[in-house]
């Protein structure tokens, strides 16, 4: 579990296809601070997705990389030098902030603008059917792993104001219009999805069962 609260910018060393590959990677990452404290079988979220650790190096660590992994996140575009946006585990007993962010990615989101005015950006990003069903205005999303809060809805996504302080410490400054991003949705709207039968498992219920629903598992 992560909070999307983004702790440091790693940079990708190198990318090796695993042997025997059928599009699995081994991705090696520098980093400084989050190695303080890290080992193998450790879970580290790189650009929103949960990895864990197989090998350790000075100033480094590697993953690997499944075939499901890169065909739904944007592992695949990755290129040596790229910056990524890194968070180790939350601890137990640290302080919560940002969302429950599991780095299970939903999908990837296209960056379809972006407008800069004198104390942030303005981001618009488009997403398929299957992912903006789950998103709300004002709602938490994970963009690349970070935390952030909808500001409003658009026919085909939805569009987030980034502040000075998540400018400052992630990449999404450095991103342009149609680049690809990690989206995960808040893991709240699948489990509202399944209890009210929403969802593929079940069946739309009336208003009152629906109350009900919401009212035995805590929502309301």
């Amino acid at each position: 579990m992560f909070t999307g609260l983004i702790e440091e910018i790693g940079i990708v060393e190198s990318i090796k296809a695993a042997e025997e590959s059928d599009g699995e990677i081994y991705l090696t990452v520098s980093a400084k601070k989050i190695l303080d404290d890290i080992k193998i079988g450790d879970s580290v979220s790189i650009d929103g997705a949960c990895q864990t650790v197989t090998k350790l190096s000075r100033g480094s660590f590697t993953v690997f990389a499944s075939k499901v992994t890169c065909e739904a996140t944007t592992f695949g575009t990755f290129l040596s030098g790229r910056r990524v946006n890194l968070e180790r585990a939350m601890a137990a007993n640290a302080r919560f902030g940002g969302h429950f962010v599991q780095g299970h990615v939903d999908g990837r989101g296209k960056i379809k603008s972006i407008v800069k005015d004198a104390n942030g950006l303005k981001i618009e990003i488009s997403v398929p059917k299957s992912i903006s069903k789950y998103i709300a205005s004002k709602g938490s999303i994970a963009v690349d792993g970070i935390s952030l809060t909808v500001v409003s809805l658009t026919a085909d996504g939805f569009i987030l104001y980034i502040i000075p302080e998540t400018i400052k410490n992630t990449t999404l400054f450095e991103k342009v219009s149609a680049v690809e991003v990690n989206i995960e949705v808040d893991i709240l709207a699948k489990y509202v999805e399944r209890i009210t039968g929403n969802g593929e498992a079940g069946q739309r219920k009336d208003e009152k069962d629906l109350k009900r629903a919401l009212m035995e598992e805590g929502f309301m």
